[in-house]
């Protein structure tokens, strides 16, 4: 997966399409991403002890082929490209503006 925690992405598709949102969480083993305000969906919370019964909002996990990032140059939402740099380490790359991300 070539997106990480804290990139700022954009939403491609879905009933979020289009909004962007910085990503708090990735799930490899499954290729998905919890995108902080896309995704919403609401839980019933059973009262247990002294806590109240209550209905929460929470992110649930989008799959990471549904998400661009976007880029730090030339804030565009773009693919992402690996590139072996002159130490022999190997970098993500923006395919619009050819600049190493992070």
């Amino acid at each position: 997966m070539r997106i990480k925690k804290s990139d700022l992405v954009l939403v491609t598709k879905g009933k979020d399409r289009g909004k962007q949102g910085t990503v708090q969480q990735t799930i490899a083993s499954k290729r998905r991403v919890v995108v902080e305000g896309v995704g919403m969906v609401k839980r019933h919370m059973r009262a247990q002890g002294m806590r109240a019964a209550e209905i929460i909002e929470k992110e649930m996990s989008v799959s990471v082929d549904n998400v661009m990032l976007i880029c730090t140059h030339c804030q565009a939402a773009t693919k992402v490209g690996v590139k072996t740099l002159g130490d022999g380490s190997r970098a993500r790359v923006c395919k619009k503006c050819q600049e190493v991300i992070e």
